[in-house]
């Protein structure tokens, strides 16, 4: 009840000076007519004035690169040199390309101003390890992007700060936590945003950050492999999606999340799809319960695998199996059970309760949305071991 309390709260004068802002006329792109959800399916107003732009693209490709010696389980820590080659082999392996300075190329250039999206919700103990984002920054430089177009983000500076990615770069690019404090609304664009009302809440929209509407030429997306009490898991499309939009967390509230049909919704929101260019899964480290945060040490585990692709909603589907063979390993119930039974007298460390109906089937929603492909079926995944 506390957190709907919150979300239904104004925050007056961000939000009076944000909507009264001089802004071009956006426009409004094909979508259901606004109206309350309620427990129904929620229905969407999708307003962008920004078209889809052509990309590299390997839809339905998606390339997983497993090292036993990637991480030490006991400290957390990465090994630079062993990361370094799962990225060159997993990207070469995904464009064909012998060196992957090429592979790179196919995806960003010299003049490109590039954001990196970085997953920092459960940080410091689970997040887009610093040695990974450290190797695509240095794969970006190799290329020719200038260390001052490149900009580590996040929402919330807590979440960023708690890393300190800094002490493990080799250049100096930007990092920016998009809100400096919880509810500002200046660095989000008025003009592109998804308005939706699912519980009654006041303020039922939701911008996109400005520096992806305004900065960006490209974006990497760095998530991890995670378990979610939401939408079941968190992969490319949840922290695109809920990563470069305001006021998200009100898609869920009391047993009940729209997760399903919201994260797709968002990733699909131009020109943020057309601009997200590559995925890089940091898999070195999980969460197979609890997620997006790591409340117990019992819930973390280590897949040292790392995946890469364009097509975000093959990705996603080829982790949520990593994330339900652990829970299965571990004799927790399927992330895909929607008994209300799992609602109830709910305990933290218990794995077979979560307090929402979860919504793993976000993927397939996103994919009939046209974002990629869900079918394990049509899906090509190349598995290398080093």
């Amino acid at each position: 009840m506390d957190h709907l309390r919150s979300l239904l709260k104004l925050r007056d004068m961000n939000r009076r000076s944000f909507l009264l802002a001089p802004t071009a006329l956006p426009v409004a792109a094909p979508a259901a007519s606004f109206v309350r959800a309620g427990e129904g399916d929620a229905q969407y107003r999708i307003v962008t004035p920004y078209k889809p732009s052509p990309r590299y693209d390997l839809t339905g490709k998606v390339v997983r690169v497993h090292a036993e010696q990637s991480i030490n389980e006991a400290t957390a820590v990465a090994d630079p040199a062993t990361v370094k080659e799962m990225m060159a082999r997993g990207l070469t392996s995904l464009t064909g390309d012998k060196d992957p300075r090429d592979s790179w190329r196919r995806f960003v250039g010299p003049s490109d101003v590039v954001g990196i999206k970085v997953n920092a919700s459960g940080a410091p103990k689970i997040m887009s390890h610093p040695v990974v984002v450290a190797e695509v920054v240095n794969q970006l430089v190799a290329v020719g992007v200038k260390p001052a177009n490149i900009t580590i983000y996040e929402r919330f500076p807590d979440q960023l700060e708690s890393i300190g990615y800094g002490k493990f770069l080799a250049h100096k690019v930007n990092l920016v936590a998009v809100e400096p404090y919880r509810g500002r609304l200046n660095e989000y664009d008025p003009r592109v945003y998804v308005e939706a009302n699912f519980f009654g809440e006041e303020e039922t929209r939701s911008n996109l950050i400005r520096m992806v509407s305004e900065r960006f030429t490209k974006i990497i997306d760095i998530p991890n492999i995670k378990d979610h009490g939401a939408s079941g898991v968190t992969g490319c499309l949840k922290n695109i999606a809920y990563g470069n939009f305001h006021n998200v967390a009100r898609s869920h509230a009391f047993s009940k999340t729209h997760t399903k049909t919201f994260i797709g919704t968002l990733a699909g929101v131009e020109p943020l799809r057309s601009r997200t260019v590559l995925h890089v899964m940091d898999g070195l480290k999980g969460i197979w319960h609890g997620g997006p945060f790591e409340r117990n040490a019992r819930f973390a585990f280590y897949p040292k695998q790392m995946l890469f692709g364009t097509d975000p909603v093959a990705m996603d589907r080829v982790m949520r199996d990593v994330v339900e063979a652990k829970r299965k390993a571990e004799g927790a119930v399927s992330v895909l059970n929607r008994s209300k039974e799992t609602t109830k007298d709910v305990k933290r460390d218990n794995p077979n309760k979560n307090t929402y109906i979860r919504e793993p089937l976000h993927i397939e929603f996103a994919g009939s949305l046209g974002l990629g492909v869900a079918d394990m079926a049509k899906i090509e995944l190349r598995e290398i071991r080093l």
